[in-house]
């Protein structure tokens, strides 16, 4: 006799609350309605579903998003990167501390121990009530230059399934991949591991409405931010495996709204910026307005902070950074969170002059073009990537010459210039990852540098 399974999936949240409450009660239904008709559920969480850029994940380091979480009380959830690197080391340690689901990861470890995070599970196996094992493996996406900083040790997964699936061999019937590696990576699994039943994909926010199948294997996934909630059906046969897959998506906006929703969604945000508002960093004597084409005195303030925290003379802003003013007066918090939203860190990169002279040259060509270029990832929250300015740097368009503090460049010496890590993913910059040794410094984001610039210039006393 066969049985069913279901599974619920989200994906990629990323702190949008906005559309919360009806993925809530729609999950909290579809689960309920699907129990009562025989079904065994699954409901799951592909990782993430923390984004700073909500002021209340901001002011909680997440936690706020696993109450919200708490709230369905998933059977397992996975770690993306926004939690994995968007956190401090013991910010993510101690964000799970009060769920009431599982997280399940197995390819995340420990640089000094290399022990696996005492938050989660290697694997989960959930049985069916007519005894089908249901084996649940999830990865996040193995970032070797950045989780290294955060005191992480990621490993690939065409390392660690190979391994995992010796260490269970015989003890599952189904297999079900938590992935959050992206879609191709996802194909790459399906079509060299057909022991596998379903994929459930994240992180390149792609959605797949019906779901496909790649050599046999059901690949799922819910596009982002909440817009989509998936749902997988299974019919498992007598002895215990997959008969028939077939996956599907709803657009949570077509979901009934509630005369409620409005004011939970508000006071989230209310409740955000309220804690990151009781945070009085600096008193500025001026206000300073952003100007995302042309030269401002808030971009040069950004540049200030950031060659300060780098220890560099030289540094490279995009005006387009600041979503806001700088207001005059005390500056707390959630002013600065409003006005640099993005999850990006400082880098300072040491290069010689010429490849210095090369940077510039690029900069300089890209100039026009990503004046205006609507810019989307990499950890940036703005809409144009705007105006580039430069600290102690002076190009000549007419004879390209460059001038590095006040000097022609000497193209044998050394020099350091302080960027940001979104520089080094666009495709704009090569000589970065060509002629540069980069330091990324990861303890800080862009806004904390700031706001501990400015507390140190205008200190409140």
């Amino acid at each position: 006799m066969s049985e069913r399974v279901t599974i619920l999936h989200t994906n990629d949240l990323h702190s949008h609350f906005e559309r919360w409450p009806r993925i809530r009660r729609y999950l909290l239904a579809q689960r309920a309605n699907q129990q009562a008709a025989g079904a065994t559920v699954l409901t799951l969480d592909l990782g993430d579903a923390v984004d700073r850029a909500h002021p209340l994940s901001e002011a909680t380091r997440g936690q706020a998003n696993v109450q919200l979480l708490n709230q369905i009380g998933y059977d397992a959830v996975t770690v993306g990167n926004n939690e994995g690197l968007g956190l401090t080391k013991t910010e993510l340690n101690q964000l799970y501390q009060h769920a009431n689901f599982d997280v399940v990861l197995d390819n995340l470890t420990d640089v000094k121990t290399g022990a696996q995070p005492d938050w989660a599970l290697p694997a989960k196996t959930v049985t069916t009530p007519a005894g089908t094992r249901i084996l649940l493996l999830a990865f996040t996406a193995p970032f070797t230059l950045t989780y290294p900083l955060a005191g992480w040790t990621p490993t690939s997964v065409k390392e660690r399934l190979p391994q995992l699936l010796q260490h269970y061999k015989g003890q599952y019937d189904v297999l079900i991949v938590m992935s959050h590696l992206g879609i191709n990576v996802d194909r790459w699994l399906a079509k060299h591991y057909p022991v596998i039943d379903v994929i459930i994909g994240s992180h390149t926010h792609h959605l797949l409405v019906n779901g496909e199948n790649d050599h046999g294997v059901l690949v799922a996934a819910a596009g982002k931010f909440g817009e989509h909630v998936g749902q997988i059906n299974l019919t498992i046969g007598d002895q215990h495996h997959v008969t028939t897959a077939q996956a599907q998506t709803v657009t949570t906006d077509t979901l009934p709204e509630e005369t409620t929703d409005a004011a939970e969604i508000q006071r989230w945000q209310a409740e955000g910026e309220q804690l990151l508002a009781q945070q009085v960093v600096a008193r500025v004597p001026k206000q300073l307005t952003p100007h995302w084409h042309h030269r401002s005195e808030l971009t040069a303030l950004g540049l200030r902070a950031i060659t300060d925290y780098a220890g560099t003379e030289l540094g490279m802003l995009n005006g387009g950074l600041f979503m806001r003013d700088l207001p005059k007066g005390p500056v707390n918090l959630n002013d600065l969170h409003t006005m640099l939203p993005h999850a990006m860190h400082v880098i300072r990169v040491t290069l010689s002059g010429q490849d210095l002279w090369r940077l510039v040259y690029e900069m300089e060509l890209a100039r026009p073009f990503l004046n205006k270029f609507q810019l989307h990832g990499m950890g940036f929250r703005g809409q144009v990537f705007g105006y580039i300015q430069y600290q102690g740097l002076v190009w000549d368009a007419t004879d390209k010459t460059l001038t590095v503090l006040g000097q022609p460049v000497d193209e044998q010496a050394t020099y350091q210039i302080a960027l940001l890590d979104h520089h080094l993913f666009i495709p704009f910059f090569p000589t970065l990852t060509i002629g540069g040794q980069t330091d990324i410094l990861f303890s800080a984001f862009l806004r904390t540098v700031v706001g501990d610039y400015l507390a140190k210039k205008w200190p409140l006393s």
